[in-house]
């Protein structure tokens, strides 16, 4: 499983958010939401997980470290040409499915991932897309490579999970869909995301402590 994820610095991480809670703030945040994902990651079984940062080159050694997590770094590009090269990585290197998640979704149900690796190993999908709430998509799992899924997406739009689901199936693509779950970008996410947390969520412990003690 990739993860991607950006080095936690000010200005660099969840910008719409930091506009209303402050750069420091936002990085701390920031910080417990990774530590969700990769608890998440953690759980997961016969899965191995690698983070892709957007980092600088001399950084990455201590992130490893940091976060405990085998550690990549991620090309220079638009996030579908980012997203590409992780996946060639990873099929060069022998896994036979992949799938990939950003760092903005810390209650994301581990059984979701589960599922969608079941659903690549069956071969009831060749690609499985896990829908968010604002258009766009928290997860990507393929068998193989699909570079249709990476080129003329309208990036960070409400268009991402349609222009996805039209390329594969431009591309001949079976598409098998996750429940829908939701990022956290803005401070309604935020307050969504506590919300949920009260009520049901035993993920993203770090980011609600965090986040309701601020």
């Amino acid at each position: 499983m990739i993860l991607f994820a950006r080095e936690p610095l000010p200005g660099r991480v969840k910008t719409r958010l930091a506009a209303a809670i402050g750069d420091q703030a936002a990085v701390e945040l920031y910080r417990a939401m990774l530590r969700d994902m990769l608890e998440t990651s953690r759980k997961l079984t016969d899965v191995e997980s690698v983070v892709f940062w957007d980092c600088e080159e001399q950084s990455l050694p201590l992130l490893a470290e940091i976060y405990r997590c085998s550690s990549r770094r991620q090309i220079s590009g638009d996030l579908g040409q980012r997203m590409q090269a992780a996946f060639v990585e990873m099929f060069a290197d022998g896994f036979e499915s992949c799938c990939i998640i950003g760092s903005d979704t810390p209650d994301l149900p581990h059984e979701y991932i589960q599922d969608a690796y079941q659903l690549l190993e069956e071969q009831q999908a060749d690609a499985v897309f896990g829908p968010s709430a604002d258009g766009g998509y928290y997860l990507l799992g393929l068998k193989r490579l699909f570079p249709q899924l990476f080129c003329g997406i309208d990036w960070s739009t409400s268009h991402v999970l349609r222009q996805s689901l039209a390329a594969a199936g431009s591309a001949g693509a079976t598409a098998g869909l996750l429940p829908e779950w939701y990022d956290i970008d803005t401070p309604e996410d935020l307050d969504a995301f506590i919300k949920r947390f009260g009520r049901f969520s035993n993920n993203g412990r770090n980011t609600a402590t965090l986040a309701t003690a601020s």
